[in-house]
């Protein structure tokens, strides 16, 4: 049966994050969620499986406090959900992840198309889906707003800066949704309840058979203030605008 893979990362969740007066962040009480984007790439996922006539399966890689996003993600109508579970997950950069991920799509049988968000909410490196292309050998679509798929055709719609580009690869692929791909349904109560009787399958670092050492290290981390320009504008329309104008002037923007 064909298969569709959706790789989803668990972050800490922003409303949660706290900003110290020197600009320090304290992530100490922020509680964990799957990232933003990743909830759109799920649902593209599984409407995808169903154009496939296959199955939608989640992948993970996280420390074991990812396990909190199992039964989330089951939830969103995903049929199964891998998890690759180690400590290192909570240091990898890019190329660690990208392997990860690869290797565990290549213990899978199958699999027809691979699914990632264009990035995560928290660091939007956009680097999974090209690194997954990369080690897979396998075409790579970005920016991707819409998708169809043919038999084992599927083409993209590739919302860019000034145009919207129309891709056709040949399956299997890689691609990097952005959130207007579909919108992301907040499960019910039928779903959630549902969702603790989907299969699991878990890998430790030692399955996956890769070197989890980073080639790139977090050095620090530090929030930044914006300074707010209080612009009053009075008098008529023309006023308004001659005011503004020399205000902007004056900042340098014009």
């Amino acid at each position: 049966m064909s298969k569709t893979i959706v790789c989803y990362k668990w972050v800490k969740d922003e409303a949660d994050i706290k900003v110290n007066p020197d600009l320090s962040v304290d992530l100490s009480k922020a509680k964990g969620k799957i990232s933003d984007y990743d909830k759109n790439a799920i649902e593209a996922a599984v409407q995808a499986a169903r154009l496939l006539a296959g199955k939608s399966i989640g992948l993970t890689f996280g420390t074991p406090k990812t396990k909190q996003s199992l039964k989330d993600a089951l939830s969103r109508g995903l049929e199964e959900v891998c998890w690759i579970n180690t400590e290192a997950a909570a240091e990898a950069d890019g190329i660690v992840t990208s392997k990860a991920l690869a290797a565990a799509i290549k213990k899978m049988d199958d699999v027809s198309l691979v699914i990632c968000a264009e990035g995560a909410s928290d660091t939007y490196a956009r680097q999974t889906a090209p690194r997954l292309g990369a080690l897979l050998q396998w075409p790579v679509i970005t920016s991707v707003s819409k998708i169809q798929i043919n038999g084992d055709i599927l083409s993209a719609s590739r919302k860019l800066d000034d145009c919207i580009e129309t891709v056709k690869v040949k399956l299997p692929a890689v691609i990097a949704v952005l959130p207007e791909i579909c919108n992301a349904p907040i499960p019910g109560l039928k779903a959630v309840m549902a969702a603790g009787k989907k299969p699991i399958a878990e890998y430790q670092a030692g399955d996956i058979g890769i070197d989890f050492t980073s080639k790139s290290q977090v050095s620090g981390l530090k929030a930044y203030a914006m300074n707010r320009k209080n612009i009053i504008l009075e008098g008529d329309t023309s006023e308004k605008i001659a005011s503004l104008v020399a205000a902007l002037k004056k900042e340098g923007v014009l």
